[in-house]
């Protein structure tokens, strides 16, 4: 990024210009020029309620004419209409943002009239001496300024909206009422076009913010594209400003991102902490920086579009094997990746907590914390801890309702008809009893991360070292500290484990498929298997083969982007969406037989590991059961003897 020496924007400056603002949102009278009216129903006015004064250019040297018929804009009566007679904070949210950008746009415009001279020729031509020899400047610079004007309102208008967006979008074109004759004509010509797109889009509150945040995003590329070739418009990208009370950094034709996702309190683990779980451990590092490819102004993500983005997953092992820490440090290696680049960053978890005993509550807390997560406008990681206790089968008696509401939103949010994967967010179920899951849901799980802590002797001698930390004086011994650890070398071995099953009934059909036809090398063979695993699992479906080669495709991206990339945001996260997908597809590896036999594998052992323990605990069940039935028809009748 370009380095430049940024000055304040005053706040006083800011102040001084909010009546003028607030005259715009209250009311005035504007005659389309390039826009097209539509029919919308004008706000319904409260009886008893003043009106406030309409707007008046108070602009020195400047005449706004209207040259066909005008229609009143009234834009605090727009957002006020969709209440019950008392303004909502949203709508108070929405009013103040809108204020508080015109007046940082307004002064804005101020400071881009000092630094180019347009002071003094407002000054002259107001006086009537102004030059014939300046006069094509004057116009010039007039243009420029509303250009300036214009995207500084819908900049910053944006960056002070974003922490009250949801996952609503709205679509509302391009924009045409912009005119650049002079700023406070230009302010009135998107305000009132604005004004249209409230009354056709804005039918609620979460889409009414939504309608302006994407009319604001419109309005920022339709002026930077008219930027490119303005004239005298070097006084506004020539410098940048930042306004401190809102953090909001004004830097040309360049949008500013407000920083949505929060402070996280929680404590990060680095990679070197996590001790084994190779596989689980490279696919987190990975993921991490696959997210920071997404595109915000794309709103896609180039691994999305390739076929090799992890949407969901599951990580399931035993009690203390390192979910927590795998969760600690891929949240922390975000954070760090995010702070970086300037990217608003947002982690959410459901837990047991949300689960509510009021019939259709734990079904709104799981579609509050999907939609926090799928913000485009966020690069968000979720995660759902215990999902075996969060989560209940269908058709399990001992499922509370409210566990029966966040399956079913969980399911239509992971592979629904209207599921939609941009690449800004993943989602991670965690659990120890991943049999308990319900199998529709637990197949909805792209990737399987199995989390089996310390394995080898060297594991644990490495986590002791590490959890013993450095004050002490124990001689290490014979080993080389944190050498098993090595991702690579890790990762391929434990690939490379997966080229024949391990669980004992998947490993029979194995067996059976290779003495039938020999080495799975071709499709038509490698399909044949898949039909006898699904003949031994009637749960192996379509949706396990397509999990399978998504996972395939991301083997063919085994390839960590760089961490310069990361560090220094110019070399990728930086560049238009093109270039990041050409710079990826460079990296890309063709896909192999062994590749499709080892994720074949992974997958379906972990399936044939869930169904065997689901019987287990089925059966098990089922015994003590029978055992407190006898039982009961024992004491039963000795109390009747």
């Amino acid at each position: 990024m370009t380095t430049r020496d940024t000055m304040e924007l005053k706040e006083d400056a800011i102040r001084a210009q909010y009546e003028a603002a607030l005259g715009l949102l209250t009311g005035f009278d504007h005659a389309p020029r390039l826009g097209k009216a539509v029919e919308v129903a004008s706000p319904e006015r409260s009886p008893g309620i003043g009106t406030r004064p309409r707007f008046r250019s108070t602009t020195p040297g400047l005449v706004t004419r209207s040259t066909a018929r005008p229609g009143g804009v009234r834009l605090v009566e727009r957002v006020e209409a969709m209440g019950d007679g008392l303004v909502s904070p949203v709508q108070a949210s929405a009013l103040q943002a809108l204020r508080r950008g015109l007046g940082i746009a307004l002064a804005m415009g101020g400071v881009f009239a000092e630094g180019s001279g347009l002071v003094e020729l407002k000054k002259a031509n107001l006086e009537g001496r102004l030059p014939e020899a300046r006069k094509a400047e004057f116009t010039e610079l007039l243009a420029a300024e509303a250009l300036a004007v214009l995207y500084t309102f819908a900049n910053a208008t944006a960056f002070l909206l974003a922490p009250h967006l949801g996952s609503v979008t709205v679509e509302v074109g391009t924009v045409d009422e912009v005119l650049t004759d002079n700023a406070p004509l230009a302010l009135q010509g998107v305000l009132w076009e604005l004004d249209q797109d409230i009354g056709l889009h804005g039918q609620d509150e979460p889409r009414m913010v939504a309608t302006i945040a994407a009319f604001c995003e419109a309005l920022m590329e339709k002026v930077a594209l008219r930027g490119e070739v303005a004239a005298r418009v070097a006084a506004f990208t020539g410098g940048s400003w930042k306004v401190e009370a809102d953090g909001l950094v004004i830097a040309g034709f360049k949008p500013a991102r407000a920083a949505k996702g929060g402070v996280l309190t929680m404590q990060f683990k680095k990679p070197t902490d996590v001790v084994g779980n190779h596989i689980a451990k490279y696919q987190s590092l990975r993921l991490a920086k696959m997210l920071m490819a997404y595109d915000f102004e794309r709103k896609l993500n180039p691994f999305a579009e390739l076929g090799g983005f992890i949407f969901t997953f599951m990580g399931d092992g035993k009690p203390g094997t390192g979910k927590t820490t795998l969760i600690q440090m891929m949240a922390g290696l975000l954070n760090d990746y995010c702070k970086v680049a300037g990217y608003p960053f947002r982690y959410q978890n459901f837990s047991i907590d949300q689960i509510d005993s009021y019939q259709g509550k734990s079904g709104q807390n799981a579609k509050a914390f999907i939609d926090a997560v799928l913000d485009p406008g966020v690069i968000g990681f979720g995660t759902i801890d215990d999902i075996d206790q969060v989560a209940g089968k269908r058709g399990d008696r001992q499922s509370s309702a409210g566990q029966q509401e966040v399956t079913a939103v969980f399911m239509g949010a992971f592979a629904g008809a209207n599921t939609v994967v941009r690449g800004n967010c993943t989602f991670g179920m965690f659990s120890n009893y991943p049999e308990n899951v319900d199998d529709a849901l637990r197949q909805r799980a792209g990737a399987r991360f199995l989390v089996d802590g310390p394995i080898s002797r060297e594991d644990y001698i490495d986590i002791l070292a590490l959890l013993l930390g450095k004050n002490h004086s124990i001689p290490l011994g014979d080993h080389d500290l944190f050498a098993a650890q090595e991702i690579k070398r890790a990762v391929s071995a434990s690939f490379e484990g997966h080229g024949k099953p391990h669980e004992e009934g998947l490993l029979k059909v194995w067996d059976r498929v290779q003495g039938e036809i020999g080495k799975l090398d071709t499709i038509a063979k490698l399909g044949a298997y898949l039909k006898a695993i699904q003949q031994a699992d009637e749960r192996f479906t379509g949706r396990a083969i397509k999990n399978i080669t998504d996972a395939v495709k991301v083997r063919a991206m085994d390839f960590e982007l760089p961490d310069e990339w990361m560090a220094e945001p110019d070399l990728f996260l930086f560049k238009p969406y093109d270039d990041k997908l050409a710079m990826i597809r460079g990296l890309m590896q063709p896909m192999t037989v062994e590749m499709v036999v080892q994720e074949i594998n992974r997958y379906a052992d972990s399936e044939f590991r869930y169904a065997d323990k689901s019987d287990e605990v089925a059966i098990a069940g089922m015994v003590r059961d029978f055992g407190r039935t006898e039982e009961a028809k024992r004491r039963w009748m000795e109390g009747k003897g």
